[in-house]
């Protein structure tokens, strides 16, 4: 083991389950799911990788609670007709490394989904999105749906599950200050948190398992007015009460673990994952996961993310030098300085997950970092199988043809 990085590789407890290192896998979509939602031979590809990669904690990618309101035409799916492939799948990568602890990331899309094949629907039409909007009985309906898949995941063998809320998703559309309809769920933050600690409530009493564990991602700041983290339903002004007492809400209710990130991919991408053109957004994730940190009890793990952006240094931050200001660099500062408890890999998951292993094994040389070329972005967007489009010679190749046939956001702006 590496003296250097004695802190990404030290032990750590979530919950009742102590895992051997700092790294988390980010829920990072594949879209690689068959018409039923069931893992492929491509899911399973990625996550034999994942598994073999050895860090701590892997959460399961968007895994959808329905398949009405989707927005990847090949999701992945977590109903009943799903439980069998979904415990085939669970047993296979056990078998591969048993030590990770394996959460899955419940979605659901709501104005997110993609109306070319399925049905948007919203709790108040944003600019850009709108759809069918829904009542108090559907999102009573919903409750449901997510209290259900929880109860499949713990049923097919998953150590516990991430119920997102972040990132546009449907939780993020009920929590944000834009939701200021006259409802059960929207309004004043009384109303609109109720969706969340509602199912935190039903999943923990229903489940009943005190090795189950749960915790969320969330967006921190979504990065526009009315979105999460502001001062209002017009307001650009950011304001963390809101995300602050939602995080220590799920943490009374029994979260294990939050993930902080920040951000609405659909509008504030740069915010979301840092890239190359404003890197130092980094700096906000950090900000955001130092301020959940402090909040919260010392065993509730905090998960930062973002990090991708920073690779081996080649990352265009400025001010500093070189070698303090890449990914192994800052996970180890921010771990020793309190800032957060672990780390996640995202975009970097892509372009080799296996960086755990490697450090324990001393061959940091052979990591293949991320260059934040956001292709696999460009994949997600476009609807196609997602991957690697620089050192994954099929994902590689599936670029080529996309810049042939004029599949690129370039082509798209052009």
């Amino acid at each position: 083991m590496s003296s250097e990085y004695s802190n990404l590789l030290e032990p750590i407890k979530i919950g009742g389950h102590e895992v051997e290192n700092r790294f988390a896998i980010n829920a990072m979509e594949g879209n690689d799911a068959d018409p039923e939602g069931n893992p492929t031979a491509k899911t399973y590809k990625r996550y034999e990788n994942y598994f073999a990669g050895n860090s701590g904690l892997i959460d399961l990618e968007a895994i959808t609670v329905t398949d009405e309101n989707v927005s990847r035409k090949m999701q992945l799916s977590v109903l009943p007709k799903n439980e069998k492939p979904l415990t085939d799948f669970v047993k296979a990568m056990r078998k591969v490394n048993p030590k990770p602890l394996l959460v899955w990331q419940l979605t659901h899309s709501g104005e997110l989904s993609n109306p070319e094949f399925s049905k948007r629907v919203c709790v108040k039409p944003l600019p850009g999105f709108g759809g069918e909007v829904l009542e108090e009985e559907d999102i009573d309906r919903i409750i449901d749906q997510f209290v259900l898949s929880a109860k499949i995941a713990h049923n097919c063998g998953a150590d516990g599950v991430d119920f997102k809320n972040c990132h546009g998703y449907l939780d993020s559309q009920i929590l944000r200050p834009y939701n200021d309809r006259d409802w059960k769920y929207g309004g004043p933050w009384e109303h609109r948190k109720r969706f969340t600690f509602e199912i935190y409530e039903r999943i923990q009493k229903e489940i009943n398992d005190p090795n189950f564990i749960i915790g969320s991602k969330v967006s921190m700041w979504e990065g526009f007015p009315g979105g999460q983290g502001t001062a209002g339903p017009n307001s650009p002004v950011i304001d963390l009460t809101e995300s602050l007492d939602l995080v220590k809400g799920m943490e009374e209710r029994g979260a294990s673990f939050i993930i902080v990130s920040a951000g609405s991919p659909s509008l504030t991408l740069a915010l979301t994952q840092p890239d190359k053109k404003v890197p130092d957004y980094i700096y906000l994730h950090f900000t955001f996961q130092k301020q959940v940190r402090d909040l919260l009890k010392k065993d509730t793990v905090v998960i930062g993310s973002g990090y991708s952006v920073l690779n081996n240094g080649h990352n265009n931050l400025q001010a500093r030098k070189k070698e303090e200001n890449t990914f192994l660099y800052w996970g180890e500062e921010n771990i020793k300085n309190g800032i957060t408890d672990m780390v996640a890999l995202g975009r970097q998951s892509y372009a080799d997950p296996a960086i755990p292993v490697k450090l324990q094994e001393q061959r940091e040389k052979e990591i293949k970092w991320c260059t934040a070329c956001d292709h696999c972005v460009e994949f997600l967007i476009f609807q196609k199988n997602i991957g690697c489009a620089t050192y994954d010679k099929d994902y590689v190749k599936l670029y080529q043809e996309m810049k042939k046939n004029g599949e690129t956001l370039r082509a798209k702006r052009t």
